[in-house]
């Protein structure tokens, strides 16, 4: 892991800050767990375009990441730590030993023929997965289940934990990434550690043709458009456009979009950090 700031040769690498591949260890992903990818370029299965700034891009094939972890008590050896180019985590491939092979979400700190296994009977170390109800407080998890079976939702991007705070009854009260402070179903699987490649956040692209390797096109901003195009739009000269909305006219930055009694707010102990 880490980064590295290149020499300014040009303009694009000037303000170019990557990262550094230095975990990685194989170039090519399992033949098994791979399939073609293709691209929507925003539209739907109409033609019509419902996403802007979409197109283009390097192509991808999806890894099978098995968010589950359900093969309880066979234990794996790590076999690689590979890139996926649809996630900013890296991704490490699982040799089971009977003979199962997938694909997991690579913690910070996991090592190259490094044991892990899942399950009741599974230690709380970095890699393997455990019911919450089994791992002791204060423990640094990624990788957490919101219902017992369903595979894992929360805190899967690079750098990211959540940590186990208390136990109350049936319920393990968490601390998200953001702040929140929630209660999730003891059942529920999570995984000991962080997610890897912490230092994705600092990276910077550099350039525009760089953005568009990614599949992002140019943005354009709502105040330079005209009052045709964009609530923002027109004035004379620089203006700043009023308050902010989206194309639409909905309001942004600040606007409450959560709704006041959706069913899961009963499990959130306090909301996350503004």
């Amino acid at each position: 892991m880490g980064i590295k700031k290149l020499k300014p040769t040009t303009p694009g690498q000037r303000n170019k800050i990557i990262g550094t591949f230095s975990e990685i260890t194989a170039t090519v992903p399992e033949k098994s767990l791979v399939f073609g990818k293709r691209k929507s370029g925003g539209r739907n299965s109409e033609g019509h375009r419902t996403m802007r700034q979409i197109g283009g891009g390097h192509k991808r094939k999806f890894r099978f990441i098995d968010f589950k972890r359900n093969k309880d008590g066979v234990p794996a050896t790590v076999k690689t730590i590979e890139y996926d180019p649809n996630r900013s985590a890296r991704i490490a491939l699982l040799f089971y030993a009977d003979g199962e092979k997938a694909y997991i979400i690579a913690p910070n700190g996991l090592e190259i023929n490094q044991t892990v296994m899942s399950g009741n009977e599974a230690s709380p170390e970095i890699g393997n997965a455990l019911p919450l109800a089994k791992i002791p407080m204060g423990t640094l998890v990624h990788n957490i289940e919101l219902r017992p079976g369903q595979g894992a939702k929360m805190v899967r991007s690079a750098g990211a934990f959540a940590q186990i705070v208390s136990r109350e009854g049936s319920y393990a009260i968490i601390k998200m990434p953001s702040g929140e402070t929630r209660k999730v179903l003891v059942a529920c699987k999570a995984t000991i550690g962080s997610v890897g490649n912490s230092d994705h956040a600092l990276e910077k692209s550099g350039k525009a043709g760089r953005s568009r390797w990614f599949g992002r096109r140019p943005r354009v901003r709502g105040v330079v458009m005209n009052p045709v195009d964009h609530p923002m739009g027109g004035g004379e000269g620089r203006a700043s456009g009023g308050h902010p909305r989206s194309r639409k006219g909905l309001y942004a930055k600040g606007l409450k979009t959560r709704a006041p009694k959706k069913q899961s707010s009963q499990y959130i102990i306090e909301k996350r950090k503004k």
